[in-house]
């Protein structure tokens, strides 16, 4: 795997870089923003474990950056933010994974492994309406073969849909697959699939009243 680390605190980084050659990766790193843009513009790589907390353009400037180029990578941030706020955004921008320092760096390894696993996995490219198709290897929903940005959760929305399509999925499998929650009730689940209708360009997530949502095979 090629990995982009980018981290401004120069004993964690070496220590960072250092430690996943080891693993058997392939890993570049730098301090500040600017020059991942810059790298990113002429590499491809395969994660990227990103400080938020960097002396010019933030991590999560970075991603969104990312996300207006159709660039999807997936994202591991490393940080000492810890106010709830702070990782919603991360997760809100598609991020894999959250990491808060200190860490032990095998810990990360576990991390990144996990992701390799979820990457080798084969899976199949689902149509979910005309336009509409979603990836469950990347987690990328696409229109026209164009990516959709959509939160994590919304995703796993998706994902759970696609993975059930011409079968209704009922409440009690969002509980457990999206929120990880026997006690959310109904009403939040009905509302955070609406924003999801609310955003997409074609309507193919049916309401099947009283029992959950479906998604129809595509003729």
């Amino acid at each position: 795997m090629k990995i982009l680390l980018v981290e401004d605190d120069e004993m964690l980084n070496e220590m960072i870089t250092e430690y996943i050659n080891s693993t058997g990766h392939v890993i570049i790193s730098t301090k500040t923003g600017q020059e991942s843009l810059e790298i990113l513009d002429s590499q491809k790589f395969d994660l990227l474990i990103l400080d938020i907390s960097l002396p010019d353009i933030d991590g999560f400037t970075i991603l969104e950056k990312m996300h207006e180029q159709k660039r999807m990578v997936p994202t591991i941030y490393i940080s000492a933010l810890i106010d709830i706020e702070d990782i919603s955004r991360a997760f809100d921008l598609g991020c894999f994974d959250y990491l808060k320092k200190p860490f032990h760096l095998k810990e990360l390894t576990l991390r990144i492994n996990k992701i390799l696993k979820t990457r080798l996995v084969p899976q199949r490219h689902k149509r979910l309406s005309k336009h509409y198709s979603f990836d469950a290897e990347t987690m990328t929903l696409y229109f026209n073969n164009e990516p959709h940005i959509l939160p994590r959760r919304q995703l796993q929305i998706i994902e759970l849909l696609a993975q059930n399509r011409s079968l209704v999925v009922n409440y009690d499998m969002f509980r457990t697959y999206v929120w990880n929650d026997d006690y959310i009730d109904n009403a939040t689940i009905r509302a955070e699939v609406n924003r999801v209708k609310t955003v997409l360009k074609e309507d193919f997530i049916k309401n099947i009243r009283g029992s959950g949502y479906m998604v129809e095979r595509p003729e």
